[in-house]
C-alpha cells in the first residue's frame, strides 16, 4: 500500500486523491480574482472539501504563460491569512509556491505539502523542506512563465522530463527528504506543446517507475484541452478536464489536481467501480 508522509497526515494513495485548487490571485488563467477576499477563499475551501477534495492547494502567484511578476511580499500577503484560517479545518494543506521564503513562512504555520513548479531549485528550498515534516511535489518545467510557451523543444520529451525529475528526487534524498514524502509532476503545459503533453500523459507509468515516486497530475482546464476540443474559455473545459483526469488516474496518477472537484469525484467513483468489477 502506497502512503505519503504529508506533514500532519499520512495519506493512503491506494486510490487517487483529489487536490482542490484554491487560487488567491487576480490573474490565474481560469479562476483569477474569484477568491481574493478571505471570506470568499474560506467558503471556496469548504465547498471543495464538501465536494470530495482530500487536499487543498493554495497558491498566491499565477504561473500561467506570460504571467506578470509578483513580489514575495505580495505573495505572502495573499496566502498567509488563508493558510492560517484553513488550519482550523484539519485537512492536508498544500502551498503552491516556488519561493523559499514563502515556503518557510508556510511551513512555520504547519503547511503539509509544498507544491513547487521549480522542484525546490530556489536557493535554500531543499533545506527548508528537509527541516520540516512536509511532503513536496517536484514539477518539471522548461523556461519560466514569461517565456515557457514561446517555442518549447525536446529531443525526447519523456526521457528529458524523466531525467530531470530523477535528478530532483536524488537531490531531495541527498538533502534528507525521505522518498515517502515525495511526489512528481511532469508539468503539463509548462514549456510543452500539445504533442509533448500527450506523450507525457501516455508515459505516466514510465515516469513513476523511473523515479520510484508517485505521480501528481494537473491537467484541469488547461489550454492543451482547449487545443483538442476547440474550447477557448478555460471554465468551459469541464468535460475535457474530467476525461483527462480519468486518463491520468487510469495510468497511475495518485493525486489529481483539479478545479472541478465534484465532477472529478463522480468520475473517479465510476472508474473505481468498473475496476473492482473487473477484479
Amino acid at each position: 500500500m502506497i502512503k505519503l508522509d504529508c506533514g500532519r497526515f499520512r495519506l493512503d494513495l491506494s486510490r487517487p486523491l483529489i487536490m482542490g485548487i484554491l487560487n488567491v490571485t487576480p490573474d490565474s488563467f481560469s479562476d483569477g480574482g474569484h477568491y481574493l477576499a478571505l471570506d470568499q477563499s474560506l467558503r471556496q475551501a469548504e465547498r471543495l472539501l464538501a465536494e470530495g477534495a482530500a487536499i487543498l492547494d493554495i497558491g498566491g502567484e499565477s504561473t500561467r504563460p506570460n504571467a506578470p511578476f509578483v513580489s514575495i511580499e505580495e505573495e505572502l500577503d495573499r496566502v498567509m491569512p488563508v493558510l492560517e484560517r484553513l488550519q482550523e479545518l484539519g485537512v492536508p494543506l498544500s502551498l503552491d509556491t516556488r519561493r523559499t521564503r514563502v515556503m518557510q513562512e508556510g511551513l512555520r504555520i504547519g503547511v503539509d505539502l509544498i507544491n513547487d513548479v521549480a522542484a525546490l531549485e530556489d536557493d535554500g528550498a531543499l533545506e527548508a523542506v528537509s527541516a520540516s515534516a512536509a511532503a513536496v511535489c517536484l514539477m518539471h518545467k522548461q523556461g519560466n512563465p514569461e517565456n515557457m510557451q514561446s517555442s518549447p523543444e525536446y529531443g525526447n520529451v519523456v526521457d528529458e522530463v524523466g531525467l530531470y525529475l530523477n535528478q530532483r528526487v536524488t537531490a531531495c534524498l541527498t538533502a534528507g527528504i525521505a522518498r515517502e514524502r515525495l511526489l512528481i509532476d511532469p508539468g503539463f503545459g509548462f514549456g510543452k506543446t500539445l504533442a509533448h503533453n500527450l506523450a507525457l500523459l501516455r508515459a505516466l507509468p514510465d515516469l513513476a517507475r523511473r523515479t520510484g515516486v508517485p505521480v501528481l497530475a494537473g491537467l484541469s482546464r488547461k489550454s492543451m484541452l482547449g487545443q483538442i476540443t476547440g474550447e477557448g474559455v478555460a471554465a468551459e473545459r469541464l468535460g475535457a478536464s474530467v476525461a483527462a483526469a480519468m486518463e491520468a488516474a487510469r495510468r497511475g496518477a495518485v493525486v489529481i489536481r483539479v478545479h472541478d472537484v465534484k465532477a472529478t469525484r463522480q468520475a473517479l467513483q465510476v472508474l473505481e467501480a468498473v475496476e473492482m468489477t473487473e477484479q
